[in-house]
């Protein structure tokens, strides 16, 4: 890594890497996976999963941790109702790391940093949900989002 990029907070890709980042996209973060291999490459715009080739925006992690060595999220995919966008969870995905530097810290600052408000909601089922207003990186405005309880 050169001495500029460390300065400004820049990470270099892993080697191995064949993303195909955005112009505006930097890296913020990365971190080995011990089981499987590959890396998760946490950029300002969203996160790359290993062997995956595509980003995953901040805007659809429903939820990410860290514990007990490995960074575990769900991600959602979303319904577009119009006005708003109704999300579905994936089942969790478990990534152990070896090393996981600064990726916990970034993925929980860019997943809450991407929330500009919530509240609770009753659907018109009955069921319960959270209604979110996200920033989508790389864009301007918020988009509303609907997260049913399971």
């Amino acid at each position: 890594m050169n001495l500029l990029r460390r300065l400004l907070g820049k990470e270099d890709l892993p080697e191995g890497f064949a993303g195909p980042l955005d112009p505006e996209e930097n890296v913020v973060a990365v971190a080995d996976v011990v089981r499987g291999g590959g890396h998760l490459v946490v950029t300002n715009l969203g996160v790359w999963f290993p062997g995956e080739p595509e980003r995953v925006g901040w805007h659809l992690v429903s939820k990410a941790s860290w514990a007990d060595g490995a960074m575990t999220f769900v991600v959602a995919t979303q319904e577009d109702l119009g006005k708003a966008f109704l999300l579905h969870d994936g089942p969790p995905r478990r990534f152990p790391l070896g090393e996981p530097g600064k990726v916990p810290q970034a993925v929980h600052q860019r997943v809450t940093g991407s929330i500009v408000s919530r509240e609770r909601a009753t659907m018109p089922d009955g069921r319960e949900a959270w209604v979110l207003e996200r920033h989508v990186p790389g864009r301007d405005g918020t988009i509303r989002q609907i997260h049913p309880d399971p």
